[in-house]
């Protein structure tokens, strides 16, 4: 999908469930999210309704229940935030964005191997 919409925080924790479970009822989203959020029912079906109109997700009616299914992948979602976080808060720039993340976060050994192998593929 080419035209990704703006998500928000609160969508963006829907996603997830939608992404992880592929395809859910209301009832089963508001489940899902009752652990990590305090929010209400009606709060989590305007989400929905949000993500619908903003043709993040679709959802089919089977027996006067709607079930709900992500329309756009969370590879796409992250494509779009990066892109756009970067903008924001580095002018653009993606190298003084990596070099804050190496000096600021305990990368393991693994983390380490991972990045070089990675940066040796884009130089080849």
């Amino acid at each position: 999908m080419n035209n990704i919409p703006k998500i928000s925080e609160a969508e963006w924790e829907v996603l997830r469930v939608l992404w992880e479970k592929e395809t859910c009822t209301a009832s089963e989203v508001i489940e899902a999210l009752a652990n990590n959020t305090d929010w209400k029912p009606t709060t989590v079906k305007t989400l929905l309704a949000r993500l619908v109109k903003k043709k993040a997700i679709g959802f089919r009616e089977i027996d006067r229940t709607y079930s709900y299914f992500p329309l756009i992948t969370q590879s796409e979602c992250r494509k779009v935030e990066n892109r756009s976080f970067l903008q924001r808060v580095y002018g653009g720039a993606l190298k003084p964005m990596l070099v804050q993340f190496i000096r600021d976060e305990k990368l393991t050994a693994n983390d380490i191997e991972e990045l070089k192998r990675l940066l040796d593929e884009r130089s080849e």
